[in-house]
């Protein structure tokens, strides 16, 4: 950050040096995340701590590397070329992303993911997955295993009931949003009494679907996920009013799209896409101006 805006709001740079950021998932949905963290990237923002889940874990990883547009790239711009979402992958893949090109074509071909840049990062990053033999989240770091990164980020990224389970150090995971979808919490215990939080729901969004709960007998052999997917709406409301509360004290910058969505968790058209995106740069330079001013 410059001069001007620490001669500005000292009080407030100096939260921020030791904040924490928290990147919710929703498929799709966060390509909004991926313009909040170029603005940031663009501003220079560094923040010494984050955690993502699913969408938001794999464009977290984007950020940490310092690797600008390849959130949006590796989310937008691939389905202009690669129609990565349908069932045309799920005789082969029993999934309908391709989780090939997502987890092995794209970060070492496509678009090369800076893993030397990544681990010489300082700052901690933690990617959120729910342990199917448990039904808990776990928050794992990895800095140093190219391998073991690619899995992290594809167990976050696999979506209950269209994707299969992926494993990690022998544990078969699933979506980190089945657990814990906005884990300001963890940020919290971690240390960081104040976090940036970024959503991809608009303000007052409550969840009344029940659909992982009518859909949690699929999973027969994983008991303890079952019993997760069934309170996962509960559970998401309530973290919801979690981040409001700690907003109303001042606790939490929260950045979340104002504008109705247009784009859903799997949606593919790349025009709607671009335009949350381009939302996402400009609510964060709208949110962090106005915080750094105040």
């Amino acid at each position: 950050m410059n001069n001007t805006e620490t001669n500005k709001a000292p009080q407030a740079v100096e939260l921020l040096r030791n904040a924490g950021l928290v990147l919710e998932g929703g498929g799709m949905r966060g390509v909004f995340t991926a313009g909040v963290l170029d603005y940031m990237l663009d501003a220079g923002i560094h923040l010494p701590y984050g955690v993502g889940v699913s969408a938001g874990a794999c464009h977290g990883l984007s950020y940490m590397s310092h690797q600008r547009e390849r959130a949006r790239k590796s989310t937008l711009d691939i389905m202009y070329t690669h129609k990565y979402v349908g069932l045309k992958f799920w005789p082969k893949q029993r999934s309908i992303l391709d989780l090939d090109l997502l987890y092995n074509r794209l970060p070492r071909q496509i678009y090369p993911y800076d893993y030397d840049t990544y681990e010489r990062n300082p700052a901690i990053y933690e990617i959120v997955t729910t342990n199917c033999l448990t039904g808990e989240p776990n928050y794992i770091r990895e800095k140093h295993s190219e391998d073991r990164i690619l899995a992290l980020a594809k167990a976050s990224s696999s979506l209950p009931f269209v994707c299969p389970p992926t494993e990690v150090d022998g544990i078969p995971m699933l979506d980190g949003g089945i657990s814990d979808s906005i884990p300001l919490q963890r940020a919290i215990d971690m240390g960081h009494t104040f976090n940036v939080v970024v959503l991809t729901r608009n303000e007052g969004y409550r969840s009344n679907s029940n659909f992982y709960r009518r859909s949690a007998f699929l999973y027969r052999k994983y008991p303890a996920l079952r019993r997760t997917l069934e309170r996962r709406r509960e559970m998401y409301n309530e973290q919801i009013s979690f981040v409001e509360e700690m907003e109303r004290q001042g606790k939490a910058l929260v950045i979340r799209p104002q504008r109705p969505l247009e784009v859903s968790r799997l949606c593919t058209d790349t025009a709607k896409m671009m335009r949350l995106y381009e939302e996402g740069y400009n609510e964060a330079k709208r949110v962090f101006t106005d915080f750094l001013r105040n």
